[in-house]
């Protein structure tokens, strides 16, 4: 994953709605490699890599996170129609644009 889609993510983050979590959302992105982002009371944490015990994984393109950040893919057709592959704990996927929102 470029720096550039990291630095958008830790920009974006909303510590309000991480409050009281203890997640780990591991990405295996389907042209950039692994990353995994750990979430705790709060505060984020971006590592490449891959994480021992994450509480989610996903794998999907680039691409397609960016379009889930900024709206123009929706996460559940995305999945529906296998652009994003998802094992663990699939319903803290649907988080993710209230951890990163838009704007």
């Amino acid at each position: 994953m470029s720096d550039g889609t990291l630095d958008t993510l830790k920009a974006r983050f909303n510590p309000d709605a991480a409050q009281g979590m203890d997640e780990v959302f591991q990405f295996h992105f389907t042209d950039k490699g692994d990353h995994h982002l750990i979430i705790k009371d709060g505060s984020l944490d971006v590592a490449e890599g891959e994480h021992d015990d994450p509480s989610v994984s996903l794998t999907m393109s680039t691409d397609v996170l960016k379009g889930l950040m900024t709206g123009d893919i929706n996460g559940m057709t995305a999945f529906m129609t296998g652009k994003i592959k998802a094992t663990g704990n699939v319903m803290l996927a649907t988080q993710l644009t209230s951890l990163f929102p838009a704007g």
